[in-house]
């Protein structure tokens, strides 16, 4: 029989790219404990803000013995410490452009603590944002109303009072494939990924419908596609944001 698993929620958000913004954990262990964590920071970004769910979430773990899940909608944060990390490392924490690697304290912290933990005891899993899983729709709303300053009453108690449904788990976790799509019996030029801008917050989506359901509605939101990963970062810089703040 395969040994439970300890399941964490975690998020990040920042209202303005620098601007304030806050981080939210839920931590499920095997023996029916609930911990939920949050905090902020006046000046920061929204990776920073993801980044630092992260740490906290395994920090706090660091005594407690078992495998993890780790489920976030940061497709950063996961490839990141998944892909990208050894190449970073290789090259003395230089981009591949030459450039410093943004949030490298942050990342070294998030190394540590997977190092320490173990590569077979810890999981990550992609979850896709606002559709309605009930732990990450509880840290968005913690990192929101850490950076908005209004911060939430975190729950500290059993599994059996907890009010939300936490361990209604997604069937697909893996990070998006992007892929060529075609309509209408002709080619369209592939999408390298969908790009968009809310409140000053930036985000990736793999789908036009994930990026139309974030932006419709939301005065001043700015959304293009891409079609490599040279023209993501042209969109990117042209909207004034550092590309490896996504």
């Amino acid at each position: 029989m395969s040994e439970p698993r300890i399941v964490v929620f975690t998020d990040g958000s920042s209202k303005g790219n620098p601007g304030p913004g806050g981080w939210g954990v839920v931590i499920v262990t095997p023996n029916g404990r609930v911990t939920e964590l949050g905090g902020g920071a006046a000046v920061t970004t929204n990776n920073k803000m993801e980044l630092t769910g992260a740490i906290e979430a395994l920090a706090r773990l660091e005594d407690t013995t078992g495998p993890v899940d780790v489920y976030t909608d940061s497709t950063y944060v996961i490839q990141g410490i998944r892909e990208w990390i050894h190449n970073w490392k290789r090259r003395g924490w230089k981009t591949a452009s030459g450039a410093e690697v943004m949030n490298r304290d942050l990342w070294e912290r998030l190394s540590n603590l997977t190092s320490a933990r173990g590569a077979r005891t810890l999981a990550w899993h992609y979850v896709r944002g606002h559709v309605g899983t009930p732990g990450n729709e509880r840290v968005d709303r913690i990192a929101d109303g850490f950076a908005t300053d209004v911060p939430v009453a975190l729950y500290d108690g059993p599994l059996s009072g907890y009010p939300i449904d936490i361990l209604e788990l997604p069937d697909d976790t893996a990070v998006p494939a992007r892929r060529a799509t075609t309509a209408g019996g002709g080619r369209k030029t592939a999408a390298y990924s969908y790009l968009s801008v809310v409140d000053g917050r930036p985000m990736r989506h793999a789908t036009w419908a994930d990026c139309e359901r974030r932006v419709k509605g939301r005065s001043g939101a700015l959304f293009k596609k891409a079609t490599s990963a040279a023209e993501e970062q042209a969109i990117l810089r042209g909207w004034r944001i550092n590309p490896e703040d996504l």
